[in-house]
């Protein structure tokens, strides 16, 4: 495996262990074993465990934002593109990706390792916002519409969804919050 490739393939493990693991439970052995890459591969690349994960944890947020992106930029109204974002196909039970890296203590309690959740959040924070003011410019919401507020309440909807779904080992909690804030949006459209 060449340095490119072994770098890689150990963010991909990082990626995956932390979302399983979290970080307490992510030992350097466990992601070697999981890359498959040698054992002085890690601190030739990283100077340690912390560097690895920040590197994961921007991945995953860069990744989830492009996502988001790429789905909020869909052709359609404001409320056509936040339905599409989240009725989007997910692993409800895992959970989010970042929102669990948020919960976990040694994530949270370090800032190199919190900033780039934090850094996400916000930035799906705008983009649910823009998708929101641009249907409020076009007339298809209310001009009431708070759409800061509307665009926190779409992720701690999502985020609380989770939470549930992974506390009854059931989609199906998400799935209602999901269709209770769906129905909360509509409820903001122009007649």
């Amino acid at each position: 495996m060449d340095k490119t490739n072994t770098k890689e393939a150990l963010i991909a493990s990082t990626m995956e262990l932390l979302w399983e693991r979290g970080y307490v439970g992510m030992s350097p052995k466990a992601i070697l074993k999981h890359s498959g890459v040698g054992q002085g591969s890690m601190y030739h690349h990283f100077s340690g465990k912390a560097e690895l994960a920040r590197e994961a944890i921007e991945r995953s947020a860069g990744e989830l934002l492009e996502q988001a992106q790429r789905q909020l930029a869909a052709p359609g109204t404001a409320l056509d593109k936040i339905g599409a974002f989240l009725e989007r196909e997910r692993d409800v039970l895992r959970g989010c990706r970042i929102g669990r890296l948020a919960q976990d203590p040694d994530i949270s309690a370090a800032d190199t390792l919190r900033q780039p959740l934090a850094a996400a959040f916000d930035g799906l924070r705008r983009l649910l916002a823009g998708v929101l003011a641009e249907g409020v410019a076009r007339g298809e919401l209310r001009a009431a519409l708070d759409v800061e507020a509307s665009a926190e309440l779409i992720l701690a909807t999502l985020q609380g969804g989770y939470v549930l779904a992974r506390a009854a080992n059931s989609a199906q909690p998400f799935e209602s919050a999901v269709r209770g804030l769906q129905a909360l949006l509509q409820a903001t459209a122009r007649d």
